[in-house]
């Protein structure tokens, strides 16, 4: 074939390590709309995975700008050679709840294998990969930005087995959906890590997917892997997913709309706490209270001036998870400017006002607050009658390092 579009999108479309994001994509009523990493293989007739047996780690947020789901596109397009799945938490077509998977099964619509990755890492995981055949493994699935949302550390485990079952890695690029314009919040000890938090990175990462496998190619693997990334177009740092003209789907059951991933990486927090963190309700990480909260807490908070939120004293009865059936008193979050929103302090300042506000307040006995935060140090803080302020500037050299790091490896402006 000559070069002709395909040729073209070749050299600009299926975008390595390094490459930055094209200009703006096609407009979307009136404005931008972004094409992803998935968009952009598809057009260049998946030129970068040509004689390749590919499988692909994916979930439901896998899906074309059009809403189809990229196995169902991939299957059907006799250009590329998709002969496994792979499924992460809550399973690749999304019916397990949270610490749930699908198992191995064959998919009803494609007749594909799909296999299970949830929980696996290292030679066990690396095993599925071979077991598969598969000599490529690509990665599409939607981040919330968070460190402690496991798809991320799914995907730093599935570029560490490839590593070692010989097989090439590719990312194809989503936006992040709270912008990438700033990491916040602590950097995680090693000495805490677990699957909601393997290496150092800031709490509210302020990365895409395919920028976070360049660093932990680059800082983290002990075998890089051999990695390839497609990039999108027409996404800005500044942008949060409103902007991108791509539907949201759920990433997970309790990830419902772009407003939760917004909060998400303050107030999952709350998991650390015996407070409802608002799991059981349509309004998960913005809702959050236990039996014995009254006023005073959304009173203590809004004294707190935090930038860009509000908070609503608030009643709700949760359908699962902590409190499920009983009425509790709390707060809902109410963001009028995420320009400003500071999702990590304003976590940390619903921490301390919700301690000083309700003398139920404590800590989950395991010390899960500990493994979401990335140290004792706030747990400790908060405990000593640490100010927002206090907390909030204890980590600043770690998170500075961590931003030096960081800028390394970023894609888009």
């Amino acid at each position: 074939m000559s070069l002709s579009r395909r040729g073209l999108l070749a050299a600009g479309g299926a975008l390595g390590a390094g490459a930055v994001a094209a200009p703006a994509a096609a407009a979307h009523e009136g404005g931008r709309r972004v094409r992803t990493g998935f968009d952009r293989l598809a057009a260049d007739g998946y030129a970068l995975l040509a004689g390749e047996r590919v499988g692909i780690v994916t979930n439901p947020t896998g899906i074309t700008a059009d809403a189809r789901h990229i196995v169902d596109v991939m299957h059907a397009d006799d250009r590329v050679d998709l002969t496994a799945v792979f499924g992460p938490e809550h399973g690749f077509r999304g019916t397990a709840q949270a610490g749930g998977s699908e198992g191995r099964h064959d998919d009803p619509a494609t007749g594909l294998p799909v296999y299970d990755t949830y929980l696996k890492s290292g030679q066990p995981l690396a095993d599925v990969f071979t077991a598969s055949g598969v000599d490529t493994v690509v990665f599409d699935i939607q981040d919330a930005g968070a460190r402690f949302y496991t798809y991320i550390w799914t995907l730093y485990d599935c570029m560490a087995a490839a590593a070692l079952a010989g097989k090439r890695f590719v990312v194809l690029d989503r936006p992040n959906p709270v912008t990438g314009r700033a990491a916040l919040g602590p950097v995680l000890d090693r000495a805490f890590a677990t699957f909601v938090g393997r290496e150092p990175i800031a709490q509210a990462h302020g990365m895409t997917v395919a920028e976070l496998a360049l660093l932990f190619n680059a800082e983290f693997l002990t075998t890089p892997v051999r990695l390839r990334t497609v990039t999108m177009s027409g996404w800005r740092r500044r942008d949060f997913f409103d902007a991108t003209g791509l539907p949201w789907v759920p990433p997970s059951p309790n990830m419902p709309t772009p407003e939760t991933a917004l909060v998400y990486s303050g107030t999952c927090l709350f998991e650390g706490t015996n407070l409802s963190e608002g799991r059981g309700t349509t309004r998960p990480f913005e809702l959050l209270g236990a039996e014995g909260i009254d006023r005073r807490w959304a009173e203590e908070a809004n004294a707190l001036e935090l930038p860009g939120v509000r908070f609503r004293e608030a009643y709700f009865a949760p359908t699962f998870s902590k409190f499920q059936g009983k009425t509790v008193g709390g707060v809902q979050l109410h963001v009028h400017d995420r320009d400003v929103f500071d999702p990590v302090r304003t976590g940390i300042g619903l921490l301390i006002s919700a301690k000083r506000s309700w003398s139920g307040f404590a800590w989950r006995p395991d010390n899960w607050i500990d493994k979401l935060t990335g140290s004792t140090r706030v747990r400790t803080l908060v405990d000593a009658g640490a100010d927002t302020d206090e907390v909030v500037g204890a980590w600043a050299a770690d998170l500075a390092a961590f931003r030096a790091v960081r800028r390394e490896h970023l894609l888009y402006r």
